[in-house]
């Protein structure tokens, strides 16, 4: 038997210390993930999001520890840094441990996990992402949800546009339009869908106590510059005087729970104002001071959203109008939107609700909408009440987080819900602003398209309505299978860089050789020569 060198023996005992590390970790996480995933089990009724629970309990696990230092010592040796173990935590663990027993000498060192294990997470959030929205085999691997417009309803075509340029599902905002123009819509999409030879699964957008503005004074639309003061008040009949702009909220009730020094955010973000002093309680209102604004100021219009980030909202997610809404929503939809939903608590209220009204069928896939801090906090219970009852999508509704969480905030925000989905092997969508410059004006900023292009880690990404839906759901189709052939997820797909790879382009004589001129250069240098005074 040769003899260990100085390296084989460091590694040997690195391996030794690393494998002792990995096996502590590894028990650890499954005393803790078990733990969470038994209390989680009464709110489990569906059995197929059973595995998925435990894993997302497992990853939890996983990411309360700072293992940067354990992953940095794994790479030094050539293994897995367990930095793309989201959908298989354990099977990650156990391909590692397997190793490092073996480098280590293990008299018997586990078994290897089966290629199945490590598949199953990412065939399960697929089966999921093609029930959600559809299957499209020719397609890009990140479907395209399109918001429909009122046109919709009455122009048969644009459906066909639709999903002829790369649609593969489409949402309706209840908080626009009527029953009677969403059920023209759908059955536009219905057709289109039929002669296309492929589904185009229906989002229903539950419109959820989203406040915005219901009045503004000065009429039409008074514009606000740094520094401006503008007046929320309950009462239209009640206007400020001076020089101070006006509104009235869709939910005035939101007014008394506003104190000195709340920010309020208007129009996602646009407008940023802060309470100076109210005094709604006496029948006044509450005043607020424009802290920020872009230099040529932003108007005040109806309708636009407007968030409360420091103040503790406590509406209840679905209104008189959500419930009316959700009559229609259960007997047309292919799946239901909720806005607002903070707690499961709120998750379970619509189960019982859809529940009621679908009887006897299947329950209807849901979709939450993450757009508060609350929602955030509380994202791994949001996920366990809904998906333990249906197949679910989380909606990452970027406007409203970034308004609430800062802008600064919102990348790492959303890479951390797209690494919790993945481990939940649950769909993400990936929506607000999404080439909305190309959609609004036919065309699109180099910002947009990187956002676009990220948006491939997504399992669909949503485009908003606009003059040129159509030329955007094909710009998109065509970023998305680009992006396909160079990432999954997290990991990036090592096919040939053909930018680089491919054939070589033959040089030319000169530039083959730049220090020998050609016979062509000689000869011109000579006729410059003689012509020289």
């Amino acid at each position: 038997m040769s003899r260990l060198t100085s390296t084989d023996s460091l590694v040997l005992r690195e391996a030794r210390s690393l494998l002792t590390k990995l096996v502590r970790l590894r028990a650890a996480i499954v005393r803790e993930g078990d733990a969470t995933h038994r209390q989680w089990l009464p709110a489990i009724g569906r059995p197929a999001f059973r595995p998925a629970a435990l894993n997302l309990a497992h990853y939890l696990a996983l990411r309360r520890r700072d293992a940067s230092r354990l992953q940095a010592e794994l790479s030094a040796i050539g293994l897995s840094s367990l930095g793309r173990s989201e959908a298989k935590v354990l099977a990650s663990l156990d391909a590692v441990i397997a190793t490092l027993a073996r480098l280590a000498g293990a008299p018997s060192p586990p078994p290897y996990p089966s290629a199945a294990r490590f598949q199953s997470g990412h065939e399960g959030l697929s089966r999921d992402k093609t029930v959600l929205f559809g299957a499209d085999p020719g397609g890009p691997g990140t479907r395209i949800l399109v918001t429909l417009p009122t046109e919709a309803a009455t122009n048969p075509r644009l459906a066909r546009d639709l999903i002829g340029a790369g649609a593969d599902c489409v949402r309706i905002n209840c908080a626009h339009d009527d029953a009677a123009v969403w059920r023209a819509m759908i059955a536009n999409v219905r057709k289109a869908a039929a002669a296309a030879g492929r589904p185009c699964p229906v989002l229903m957008d539950l419109a959820g106590p989203k406040c915005r503005l219901a009045m503004v004074w000065p009429p039409p639309r008074p514009r606000v510059f740094m520094g401006d003061r503008i007046v929320l008040q309950a009462e239209e009949q009640l206007k400020p005087d001076g020089k101070a702009r006006g509104a009235t909220l869709t939910h005035p009730e939101i007014l008394p729970w506003l104190a000195k020094g709340h920010t309020v955010w208007i129009n996602d973000g646009k407008i940023g104002a802060r309470v100076e002093r109210s005094s709604v309680r006496k029948g006044d209102a509450v005043h607020l001071k424009v802290f920020s604004v872009q230099q040529k100021g932003a108007r005040l219009s109806v309708g636009k959203g407007v968030n409360f980030p420091e103040t503790a909202l406590d509406l209840p997610p679905l209104t008189t109008k959500d419930l009316r809404d959700l009559d229609f929503v259960a007997r047309h939809a292919d799946m239901v939107g909720f806005s607002f939903v903070q707690k499961p608590a709120d998750i379970a209220w619509l189960q019982r609700e859809l529940a009621a009204r679908r009887q006897t069928k299947a329950p209807l896939p849901l979709v939450i909408k993450v757009e508060t801090r609350l929602a955030v906090r509380n994202l791994p219970e949001l996920i366990v009440q809904a998906a333990g009852g249906q197949p679910l999508a989380v909606m990452i509704a970027r406007g409203d987080l970034a308004v609430e969480l800062g802008f600064d905030s919102l990348s790492e925000i959303q890479e951390h819900i797209l690494w919790l989905c993945e481990a939940a092997h649950v769909p993400v969508i990936w929506a607000t602003q999404v080439l909305e410059g190309l959609v609004r004006t036919g065309a699109p900023s180099r910002a947009e398209a990187t956002d676009a292009a990220m948006a491939q880690r997504a399992e669909c990404v949503m485009l908003n309505k606009g003059p040129f839906l159509t030329a955007g759901v094909k710009f998109l189709d065509r970023v998305l299978h680009r992006m396909d052939r160079h990432q999954r997820k997290k990991s990036a797909r090592l096919e040939p860089l053909d930018l680089w790879t491919g054939p070589r382009p033959k040089m030319s004589k000169a530039t083959r050789s730049p220090a020998a001129p050609s016979s062509r250069s000689r000869q011109a240098s000579k006729r410059d020569a003689r012509s020289r005074p």
